[in-house]
C-alpha cells in the first residue's frame, strides 16, 4: 500500500474494517479484526463440516451480528463484505466466521436453526453497493444529533444512543434507553418526515449503550461488554462485600454508571473461600482478656483479632484452625493462656486500610523540614579543635 493510500485510510471501528479511497477514486474496504466490537476467534482453523459448510456469521455495526446462508454456494470467506437479505431491502456486512465454529455461535446464542429463519447471501459487494453503504454511514451521526433533538421538543424521557443505517440507505435503527415507557406514535411519524426513511426503535440498557459506544476500563483493556459479554448478569453489592471491597460509587461504578461486571468474576472463589472461615459471633475468651475480631483475610485464611475492640495498632493474625480450637475450648467452659506468648507482642500487617485512599494530597511530595544551625557563641573553641590545643596556641 502506497504512503498516500496510508494517509487516506480512515479506521471505522464501530464496523471492524477500513476504508480508503485511491487516485483514481476507487472506494477499497478492508476487513480490520483488531478493532471490531465482539470480536471471534476460530478455534477450527481447516476443520470442515458439511452440517455448516453453507452457514457465516456476519457482523454490522458495534455488536450487532446475524447468521446467514451462502445458498448460491458462492466462494467466500472471512473478512468479504457481502450483501445479505434484510427484512426489508437489504443490508452489508462483514463475514466473521465459517465452518464449524458458525455452529459453536449458534449453539452459545441459542439460535435454533428449524424454529428461526435464516436469510441468504446474496452475493459479494460491489463498487456501487460500498459507496451506497457509506453515503449511509455518513449520515448516522447527523441523524442521530436531530433525532435527540427532536425527542427533546417532544419532551420525551428517553436518550438516544446510537442509530445504525442500513447498506441500502432505506432504513434506520435508533438504540434509545427510557426507564419508562414511551409513546413513540408522533415520534416515529416526525422521524419518517424529517429522514424519509424507515424508522425501527430498538430499547436497550445502560450496560447494552457502554457495549454499543465501547472505551477502555480503568485496567486499561477494551470493555468487556464490547469485548466478549453477550448477556449481562444483575450485579449487586453483596458481591462487592464478600470481596472487602470499598463500598465507594466511584470506584465500584463502570463508564455506563452501574456496578462493574468484573466485580462478579471471583465471586465463587470468595464464596468457597468463605464457607471455610469460622463464624465469630462473641470475641474470644483468653486468660489475658478478650480477643475480638477486626479483619478477615479470606483467601489466606488469616483472622486478625486485637485484645483492644476496634484497635488496628496490634492485631494478632490467627489461622483459621487455630481460631476453631480456641472457639470449641471456649464452649468447653476454658480459656487458653493468651494469643501474645506464641505470636509476640506486635505482628506486622501485610495488607493496606482503605481509609486513606481517598486522601487528595497522596501523591504529593512531602516537603523536608530544613535544620536550623545553631549559633555559634563568640569567645569560645573553634569548630574541631579541643580546649587543649587552644591553650597551647595561647
Amino acid at each position: 500500500m502506497d504512503k498516500m493510500e496510508e494517509k487516506n485510510m480512515i479506521y471505522d471501528c464501530s464496523r471492524g474494517c477500513t476504508t480508503t479511497r485511491t487516485d483514481s477514486g476507487e472506494l477499497i474496504c478492508t476487513y480490520s479484526p483488531g478493532c471490531c466490537k465482539l470480536s471471534d476467534f476460530n478455534w477450527f482453523p481447516g476443520i470442515t463440516d458439511p452440517k455448516f459448510s453453507s452457514y457465516y456469521e456476519v457482523r454490522f455495526k458495534n455488536t450487532r451480528k446475524g447468521f446467514f446462508e451462502n445458498t448460491s454456494h458462492q466462494l467466500l470467506k472471512i473478512g468479504d463484505l457481502v450483501v445479505v437479505e434484510a427484512a426489508t431491502g437489504h443490508d452489508l456486512g462483514i463475514i466473521t466466521l465459517s465452518g464449524p465454529a458458525v455452529g459453536r455461535q449458534m449453539l452459545r446464542n441459542r439460535f435454533d436453526m428449524e424454529t428461526k429463519e435464516i436469510r441468504k447471501i446474496y452475493r459479494k459487494a460491489r463498487p456501487l453497493d460500498l459507496e451506497k453503504w457509506q453515503e449511509a454511514i455518513a449520515r448516522e451521526n447527523s441523524t442521530m444529533i436531530r433525532a435527540r433533538q427532536i425527542a427533546a421538543d417532544l419532551k420525551l424521557d428517553m436518550k438516544i444512543g446510537d442509530v445504525e443505517f442500513q447498506g441500502d440507505g432505506t432504513k434506520a435503527i435508533f438504540y434509545y434507553i427510557a426507564d419508562e415507557r414511551v409513546d413513540f406514535r408522533q415520534l416515529i411519524k416526525v422521524f419518517a418526515e424529517e429522514f424519509r426513511i424507515r424508522i425501527e426503535m430498538k430499547q436497550i440498557g445502560a450496560r447494552q449503550e457502554a457495549g454499543l459506544i465501547g472505551g477502555i476500563g480503568v485496567c486499561g483493556r477494551s470493555l468487556c461488554c464490547s469485548k466478549y459479554i453477550t448477556n449481562f448478569q444483575s450485579i449487586s453489592t453483596q458481591a462487592a462485600r464478600c470481596q472487602d471491597l470499598s463500598l465507594n460509587p466511584q470506584k465500584l461504578a463502570g463508564q455506563c454508571g452501574k456496578l462493574k461486571c468484573c466485580i462478579n468474576y471471583e465471586v465463587p472463589v470468595y464464596v468457597d473461600a468463605h464457607n471455610s472461615i469460622p463464624q465469630i459471633n462473641a470475641p474470644l475468651e483468653l486468660m489475658d482478656g478478650l480477643a475480638y475480631l477486626v479483619k478477615v483475610d479470606v483467601l489466606k485464611g488469616l483472622m486478625w483479632f486485637s485484645y483492644e475492640e476496634g484497635n488496628m495498632s496490634n492485631m494478632i493474625p490467627l489461622s483459621t484452625d487455630e481460631v476453631r480450637r480456641i472457639k470449641a475450648a471456649n464452649q468447653k467452659g476454658t480459656k487458653p493462656a493468651t494469643l501474645l506468648k506464641d505470636k509476640g507482642e506486635s505482628t506486622p500487617m501485610d495488607f493496606v486500610s482503605s481509609i486513606g485512599d481517598d486522601s487528595i494530597d497522596r501523591f504529593d511530595k512531602k516537603k523536608k523540614k530544613k535544620k536550623k544551625k545553631k549559633p555559634v557563641k563568640q569567645g569560645g573553641p573553634a569548630k574541631g579543635k579541643s580546649n587543649d590545643k587552644v591553650k597551647e596556641q595561647q
